[in-house]
């Protein structure tokens, strides 16, 4: 049985950084594009001590006494078939930032995708509240209507690139420090996209997308937050030659309301009432957004007193339930007064016994009584 740790040259107790830097400089040494076909079988021999050897489990087996293939049916470079690991793998991913050997890019793209576009919609406190749909203007790159995209002119195709068969790439012969190398680069000719366009269009000179203003609408739900992004996949940025589009994000930017402001999903108000309104009490209209709302003051409502109406705040947005609207009530004390209206107010002081103002503080259980002891 050969010795898997011979063939790379490292110690049995060599840990597995040891195996893999051993293994790489195995081979590049032995790899067919470099040492020639007579190499592969070196080659698939390295690269099977390598497959058993870096796996911690497959290596204590062959340590134990396990053969080549390690208990998979097969010996020899076999062993790689069962678990889908090859040597080609190993080199792919050794060698990506390469360029590969030989082989092409993968599958040509025809075109490129288009980027992402940002836009922002004004939206009113009713919007928000309620929910809107709203019509934006977008200015962006949007697909060809001449050529549907393609960017041949009408009545023609784009055709396969005669210069690298339509993959989309080409292989070129490097001297590196390893030695030559075969390096699979975009295709000059058509630039990796696998076509050419003999006839472009007139109308977008090839691209397949053309620059021009277009309406979008998108969905107001209700209950946004300033500030939040609504995505619409695909409504971006058309791609080049028929390539997807990109998305388009749009920014909710709430305009302040004159009336009413909002926290979270509550709404807040403030109304200023005359003194002799906050005493004696009253019932007046508010305008709300959700109509004409009946609002009783009651009789003694103190300057900061705060009048709460159910659901008529925000919706929230993963129920159907609102906040609330909270009414804050300022009281309106008169800075001067005529003759008469100082005469009753002073009989009213008098018969109320308010006549004289007293320290706070004189009072058990006043003001300051809260703040005694707090040092």
């Amino acid at each position: 049985m050969t010795d898997y740790y011979e063939l790379l040259g490292v110690s049995r107790d060599a840990s597995t950084e040891d195996i893999r830097r051993a293994y790489r400089k195995k081979a590049r040494e032995l790899h067919p594009d470099y040492a020639g076909p007579e190499s592969e079988d070196a080659f698939k021999s390295v690269s099977m001590a390598y497959e058993v050897l870096s796996d911690p489990e497959k290596r204590q087996r062959y340590d134990l006494g396990g053969g080549p293939g390690m208990g998979n049916g097969s010996a020899g470079y076999g062993g790689f078939q069962g678990g889908g690991f090859g040597f080609q793998d190993i080199f792919e991913t050794m060698f990506s930032n390469m360029g590969g050997f030989g082989g092409g890019t993968g599958a040509p793209q025809y075109g490129r995708p288009g980027q992402d576009t940002l836009v922002a919609v004004e939206v009113s406190l009713r919007d928000v509240v309620f929910g809107a749909t709203k019509e934006i203007l977008v200015d962006s790159a949007m697909t060809c209507t001449t050529c549907s995209g393609s960017g041949a002119a009408p009545g023609t195709t784009p055709v396969t690139c005669v210069e690298c068969s339509g993959t989309g790439s080409v292989t070129r012969v490097q001297n590196t420090l390893l030695g030559q190398m075969r390096v699979a680069t975009a295709c000059p000719r058509c630039q990796g996209q696998g076509q050419t366009i003999p006839t472009p269009c007139s109308e977008c000179h090839g691209e397949g997308r053309v620059q021009a203003s277009r309406s979008v609408t998108v969905e107001i739900p209700a209950g946004v937050e300033n500030g939040t992004r609504i995505r619409l996949r695909g409504d971006g940025q058309a791609g080049t030659r028929g390539a997807p589009s990109g998305d388009l994000y749009v920014e909710v930017r709430e305009v302040p309301d004159p009336m009413f402001a909002r926290r979270g999903n509550d709404l807040n108000t403030s109304i200023t009432v005359p003194m002799t309104t906050a005493a004696l009490g009253t019932r007046f209209t508010l305008q709300t957004l959700d109509g004409d709302q009946q609002v009783d003051i009651h009789p003694g409502t103190q300057p900061g007193e705060v009048i709460t109406i159910k659901g008529l705040g925000v919706k929230r947005l993963r129920s159907n339930s609102r906040g609330d609207l909270h009414i804050h009530v300022e009281v309106e004390v008169p800075r001067k007064l005529d003759a008469e209206s100082k005469s009753l107010l002073e009989q009213l002081a008098a018969l109320r016994g308010e006549a004289r103002v007293e320290p706070v503080s004189s009072r058990s259980g006043g003001f300051f009584d809260k703040f005694r002891g707090k040092r």
